[in-house]
């Protein structure tokens, strides 16, 4: 007799298909940025501003509410905000670095809508023993579109043109987007009006925002351990948002050698995020894990601002492993001791307000790094900054790193 597969396989694999599918989305633009700044002459710069558009994507989706996943579920909402997502993307044909940073702002929403969506569902499925390991194979997909995206994108930029890795590009958005569809109905909690469109933002949107930041203030180092989540999102924003185009003018290194190297720091995320979910479990201590991530990542993005040309590619390449497994990958640790600390009826509420803050640095981070590179000149500089952000993670983490409880 065959043995039943666990209730909460379906929500994880569906979950980790559609984060994968945002996070792709989102590592689209850093990747594909170098051949549109090379057509249409845009500053080099012109990435940050880009990156921080998508990131105020985010903020907005949030911006809309809480209230938005319970009027259409979460897995709907963020299904929709894919599909419009994928449709802007066809706004990078146009020269206009304005047009680009609206299409970017539109892909960014999907980015947002991910981690409430994905806490509410993962919180209600998830065995209280495994729940640091499921957060965490569930964030491994935000890699993982990283992946995809660095070896793909560079790939048939280099065979077929930038525009036909736009097209390729929204294909992969559509298609996994499209066969979760019909999964949404058994995921997201009963009683959820199906709204085929999603409510726009009005002057009370404001007051929707202090909602989410508010619910921080509801648990014990629950508004610490958001603080932590925004500081770690510095380096790894700058990260994601700098290293190809940093490869290819500080390093000389091709696009498509740029990208590779960009694939192996995100394939270093898929198994730190795995890794240092399962232990965090093991150690019954998020502290612990996040403390000893938090070290790494400050001192790898140091030495990747320290880099030059002289510098063997295998030493980039190991840095940039390195890097994913500390920088790209505290996610899923951080994101279940938020959903663990909130109040249970408050937990899509904390997952967005704690999203917001993220958010909030992820579009101001690679905006302050490019303008400071564009003045200065120095990465290196840049980078150290951006590395000491990694240091202060230890100074806002709970010092009560044993889980108190299991629900």
């Amino acid at each position: 007799m065959t043995k039943a597969a666990p209730s909460w396989l379906i929500p994880v694999a569906a979950i980790f298909i559609l984060q994968t599918t945002a996070a792709f989305l989102s590592r689209f633009i850093p990747i594909i940025s170098p051949a549109l700044s090379s057509e249409f002459g845009w500053d080099g710069s012109s990435i940050g501003y880009l990156t921080a558009a998508n990131s105020l994507g985010g903020l907005a989706i949030l911006m809309v509410g809480s209230g938005l996943f319970r009027l259409m579920g979460g897995i709907r909402a963020l299904q929709l905000t894919l599909l419009i997502g994928a449709a802007s993307m066809a706004f990078l044909l146009h020269s206009s670095l304005s047009v680009a940073l609206i299409a970017c702002f539109v892909m960014g929403l999907s980015n947002g809508a991910a981690n409430p969506a994905g806490s509410e569902v993962l919180q209600r499925f998830s065995p209280p023993e495994m729940r640091n390991l499921i957060f965490s194979i569930k964030q491994a997909g935000v890699p993982l579109g990283g992946v995809i995206a660095g070896l793909a994108i560079p790939a048939i930029v280099l065979l077929a043109g930038w525009r036909w890795a736009l097209f390729a590009g929204a294909c992969l958005v559509v298609l996994p987007t499209v066969l979760t569809w019909r999964m949404s109905a058994g995921i997201d909690e009963p009683g959820v009006s199906r709204r085929r469109f999603l409510p726009l933002p009005r002057l009370s949107s404001l007051r929707a925002l202090i909602v989410p930041l508010r619910s921080l203030t509801q648990g014990t180092g629950l508004l610490k351990m958001s603080i932590v989540g925004s500081l770690f999102a510095v380096a790894q924003s700058c990260w994601f948002t700098f290293l190809v185009i940093y490869l290819i003018d500080g390093l000389g290194y091709s696009l498509g050698l740029a990208g590779a190297v960009f694939a192996v720091m995100q394939t270093g995320g898929v198994i730190g995020r795995v890794g240092l979910g399962w232990l965090a479990d093991r150690m019954h201590s998020a502290t612990a894990t996040l403390s000893v991530a938090a070290l790494i990542s400050a001192g790898t993005t140091v030495l990747l601002g320290l880099s030059d040309p002289t510098w063997p590619l295998w030493i980039i390449v190991v840095l940039a492993f390195v890097a994913g497994c500390s920088v790209a990958s505290w996610n899923g640790v951080q994101i279940a001791e938020v959903a663990r600390l909130s109040p249970p009826k408050l937990i899509s509420e904390t997952a967005a307000g704690s999203s917001i803050l993220v958010n909030l640095v992820n579009m101001l981070a690679p905006a302050l790094f490019a303008a400071f590179v564009a003045v200065s000149g120095r990465y290196d500089y840049a980078f150290a900054c951006t590395g000491a952000s990694g240091l202060l993670v230890i100074a806002f983490l709970p010092r009560k790193g044993k889980r108190a409880s299991r629900r």
